[in-house]
């Protein structure tokens, strides 16, 4: 216990502040990028696809280091717009990096879920006078509940455990872009093993809390 205090004091607040903020920010713009794949097809569709897709085959800390390049402040976004967002070795650097990392964790059951709805449904809501955002809200979303249960726990235990592309993006620099993960990293660098091993069980313990509530949630009918 000594130990976990030690070496999680400032770390802890952190995650817990960066995996909430994912979370919300999954809810409504995972989401909304779930609905647009899956109800819409328009020039780049495939791309944007495979764009949400590429963080599960595609190196964290490439993707990490392509972020740093856009983002940083003599970077891609920079150089073509003229301005330099305050993002990089930030807390907001954190939070993109662990909302890129489980983007596809919370899409892609979204999309196939969406996309596995019979289209009756539509036509059915429509002749009881229900629009779009009618149907989306009194009909769909009721209907993808597991779905999003699943791709908010699977995205939330991967923010939890996002390194690669914080370590790039956010710098892993101590007391102010450390997170729970990244602490383990460092202790194993410097020799501390009590705090390494302290933070791995904290973190096991909380990827089996994430295992049984997908069991729990993410398969309900």
């Amino acid at each position: 216990m000594s130990a976990w205090m030690s070496c999680s004091s400032s770390s802890l607040g952190l995650s817990v502040y960066v995996l909430a903020a994912t979370l919300v920010a999954q809810l409504v713009l995972g989401v909304a990028l779930a609905w647009v794949l899956a109800r819409k097809r328009f020039p780049g569709h495939g791309l944007l696809d495979s764009l949400v897709s590429l963080p599960l085959v595609f190196p964290p800390i490439v993707i990490g280091y392509l972020l740093l390049l856009a983002l940083g402040r003599q970077g891609w976004l920079a150089s073509a717009t003229g301005w330099s967002p305050n993002i990089v070795f930030q807390p907001a650097a954190l939070l993109i990096a662990a909302f890129i990392a489980g983007l596809p964790l919370m899409v892609k059951p979204v999309q196939n879920s969406m996309n596995s709805l019979s289209p009756r449904l539509r036509e059915a809501a429509a002749t009881l006078g229900h629009g779009t955002w009618s149907y989306f809200f009194r009909v769909e979303l009721p209907l993808l509940r597991p779905a999003l249960a699943t791709g908010l726990i699977l995205s939330g235990g991967r923010a939890l455990g996002e390194v690669g592309i914080s370590l790039m993006l956010g710098g892993n620099i101590a007391g102010r872009t450390e997170t729970l993960s990244l602490s383990i990293y460092n202790a194993v660098l410097d020799g501390d093993t009590d705090c390494a091993n302290a933070l791995s069980w904290m973190l096991g313990l909380t990827a089996l809390a994430c295992f049984w509530a997908l069991r729990r949630y993410g398969n309900q009918k």
